[in-house]
């Protein structure tokens, strides 16, 4: 299962994810209309996830590091402000909200094993990993802020 590790990159699983949910809810036809309250959940879902991305990756880019989630072996900075004092890892937190949102725009309960299985993957195959590799680099540093700040929310 080492081979996985930091080997597929998070935008390709979570969009494997989306396109996996629509096609087991869907058959890969159409979504059914939105009702209102879909349309209301949906746009807060990916409103949120859209910022939890776009603040995690402006601070990384303040901090002048790496967004590679492939090469976390390259991080010059460990990052702990901003949206990072909210979860260790906003972007990541940020496609599940996307997906979720998605669940809900499919309309079916079975689509929320998407969501459910991206966190599930991401958190074995990509944060496992890149903490291990950040615990190596960042030593005590790391570990304080992994006791003040969830992984996810």
């Amino acid at each position: 299962m080492l081979t996985l590790e930091t080997r597929i990159p998070p935008p390709v699983v979570g969009a494997a994810t989306g396109v996996a949910m629509w096609g087991l809810v869907t058959g890969g036809s159409a979504p059914a209309t939105l009702a209102a309250w879909q349309w209301v959940v949906c746009a807060g879902l990916a409103m949120t996830g859209m910022l939890f991305d776009l603040l995690g990756l402006l601070a990384f880019r303040s901090a002048r590091t790496t967004i590679n989630p492939m090469a976390p072996q390259r991080s010059s900075a460990l990052v702990t402000a901003g949206v990072y004092r909210i979860t260790r890892n906003p972007m990541y937190v940020g496609m599940g909200l996307l997906l979720t949102a998605w669940a809900v725009a499919l309309g079916s309960v079975w689509a929320l094993a998407g969501p459910a299985t991206f966190w599930l993957y991401i958190t074995r195959f990509q944060i496992q990993p890149e903490e291990r590799i950040l615990k190596e680099r960042f030593g005590s540093d790391f570990d304080a802020y992994c006791r003040r700040v969830r992984r996810w929310l």
